[in-house]
This record gives structure tokens, C-alpha cells and sequence, in this order.
């Protein structure tokens, strides 16, 4: 197993994370999902991301039974902010739901402290000092290690870390958003700015629900018991992205690995990128665990590019979209 320092911390996970939601009530059961995280575990993978939200509270449960008597040896973390009961406080990041929300996550994780807590998106009804100062008393009573942030856009992690700044509070140390090489949206402005302020990405949904794990081909009959079974695989956009699956899964097997391995090591050439991974059974553990291990070359870092481009463009350097419009419209 591989080990980083996530973001500008000097605490040490794994490069892959296991993501947990759907083990418990949304899907399987206890005793497959502690089975599953026994392996995970003793597999090197010490980093395991779950939410108050997932399967109604029993992910965090589940975790907590499962990390009982070794609990120094992973690095837990959780969510709050998306609606977990009815009533006006049932949802939101403020003091008074922060405050709610934390001591029921650590009694259903059978522990005295939380590695990292994060945000699960942005509230726009709460003022952000009000979230952080709050997070930063729960780091002041040892209840957490470390405070992140989920689907924040650029402007608001910047905003966090000057709020952070100017009212000397804790400050997120990672940014959890969607990303796999057919979603590369953060990078115009959101990896960027985690880049440069130290934040580490926790990636969800590496493999874009399923579509970079190989079991969608085009020809082939969908498998049974996925969420593709409801696909029409013939309408435009899919047999577009069918299309783009087949140039990558070739390059993927000429590598001699799978195209679910090649799209993760494409995330993990970038070290301070965590992908979340899902994982339901021994044999995904060890697809994904070979990941690590495949290292990719300019040849397949152009192929990425040319079947799914980046939108980021650096404005700083010479070249700069409007010296690129026909000669008319350029400035003098």
C-alpha cells in the first residue's frame, strides 16, 4: 500500500479511500460490509469516508463495529449538513446543528474523536465563520482531528481559508468533489485553487458511476443488477460515450491492465488526489489495489486528453484566449 500525507497535514492515509455509503440500510447488509472492510483494512487501505446521512446513520455504525479494537490504526471520516431528520434544523451547517450532529456521528461510531469532519456541501443560509468557529471548538475539545469541506467551488474554499485566516480558526485541509477522467471539471478552478492553498482532493465517483470499471461495452449485453440495466445504450449520448470507453479500455489492455485500473492510476499521478473508492467484493478490493501499480505514459496521458479534454487553461502564460480570436477582435 502507498501512503501520503493528505494535504498540507502530516497525517499519513492510504491512496485509496474506501467510500461507505452504500454500506448499511441503502444497500448491503452488515455482515457482507464488515466482512468487506476486515479485507479492506488488512489490504494497507487506512482511510475509510462515510456520512451521517448513508443507509440513515448505520455506515457509521457499521464502521464503528468494524474499527472496535483498532481504532488507532484508521483514519475515520465523516460528513454532516444534508437533511438526516424533519424540522427546520434538520438540515444545515449551523452552530446549533454542528453541535447535534457530531455527538451522534461518534456515537454511532463507537469512538471519542473524529479524524476528519467535513462539510457535505456548502449551506448558503449559514454564515461560514459561524460553521468554522464552530468546527474549530470541536478541534479545541479533542472531538475532532481535522475539517474538510465536500462539492465547495473554488470561490468558496478561498473564502473559507481567508475567513480562517483573518479569525485565526482551524482551516479545511481537504475539498471533497466528483472527479474521474470523464468529469474533469475541478480542474478549470476548484483543483487549482486546492493545489495552491495545500488542500488534498478526496475524489468521489473515480470511475463516474461505473462507466470507467469496464462492465459497460459497447456490443455487449448491460449487466444484470447495475444501475446501467436501465440504460438505453443506444440513445446519442451514451454510444457517444460507449465510443470513448473502447479507445480507452484498447489503450488500457495493449498496458496489459484493465480500464477501471488505467482510469484510477490516471487520478493517482496527481499526489495529493485520494479517489473514494466502492468496493463490494474481494475481487474489486483487488482490481482497485493494482491500480497502484500501473504507471502511465505520455502516450496515455494524450489519449485522456484527446477523448476527454481538460477545461483548464492557464491565463497567466503567453497565449491567452483572445490573443487566439481572429486578428479583427484582438486588443492593440
Amino acid at each position: 500500500m502507498e501512503y501520503a500525507y493528505l494535504g498540507r497535514t502530516g497525517l499519513q492515509v492510504s491512496r485509496l479511500c474506501l467510500g461507505t455509503m452504500t454500506y448499511g440500510d441503502w444497500d448491503l447488509d452488515e455482515r457482507t460490509s464488515l466482512g468487506i472492510i476486515d479485507r479492506v483494512l488488512d489490504a494497507g487501505i487506512n482511510f475509510l469516508d462515510t456520512a451521517d446521512t448513508y443507509g440513515k446513520g448505520t455506515s457509521e455504525e457499521i464502521i464503528g463495529k468494524a474499527i472496535r479494537g483498532r481504532r488507532d490504526r484508521v483514519v475515520v471520516a465523516t460528513k454532516f449538513k444534508v437533511r438526516t431528520a424533519e424540522g427546520p434544523n434538520g438540515e444545515g451547517a449551523s452552530r446549533h446543528r454542528i453541535m447535534r450532529q457530531v455527538e451522534a456521528s461518534l456515537k454511532r461510531l463507537g469512538t471519542d474523536y473524529i479524524d476528519l469532519y467535513q462539510i457535505h456541501r456548502p449551506d448558503p443560509h449559514t454564515p461560514l465563520d459561524e460553521t468554522l468557529r464552530a468546527l474549530d471548538d470541536l478541534v479545541r475539545q479533542g472531538k475532532v482531528r481535522y475539517i474538510g469541506c465536500s462539492n465547495f467551488e473554488a470561490w468558496r474554499i478561498v473564502e473559507s481559508l481567508w475567513v480562517s485566516d483573518r479569525m485565526n480558526l482551524e482551516r479545511f485541509v481537504t475539498n471533497q468533489p466528483s472527479y474521474s477522467v470523464f468529469n474533469r471539471y475541478i480542474e478549470q478552478e476548484i483543483l487549482p485553487a486546492s493545489e495552491r492553498h495545500g488542500l488534498a482532493t478526496l475524489c468521489y465517483s473515480p470511475l463516474d458511476g461505473g462507466w470507467l470499471s469496464g462492465k459497460y461495452r459497447a456490443g455487449r449485453p448491460l449487466p444484470a443488477d447495475s444501475r446501467g440495466e436501465r440504460m438505453d445504450p443506444e440513445s446519442p449520448a451514451n454510444r457517444a460515450k460507449l465510443e470513448k470507453v473502447e479507445r480507452l479500455a484498447r489503450q488500457a489492455e495493449s498496458k496489459g491492465t484493465k480500464l477501471g485500473q488505467f482510469a484510477l492510476a490516471w487520478l493517482l499521478r496527481r499526489p495529493d488526489v485520494f479517489p473514494v473508492v466502492g468496493i463490494r467484493n474481494a475481487d474489486q478490493l483487488a482490481d482497485n489495489l493494482k491500480a497502484l501499480d500501473v504507471r502511465l505514459s505520455e502516450e496515455d496521458l494524450r489519449l485522456v486528453d484527446q477523448v476527454s479534454p481538460s477545461p483548464y487553461q492557464d491565463f497567466s502564460q503567453d497565449g491567452s484566449f483572445w490573443f487566439e480570436e481572429p486578428r479583427a477582435y484582438r486588443f492593440k
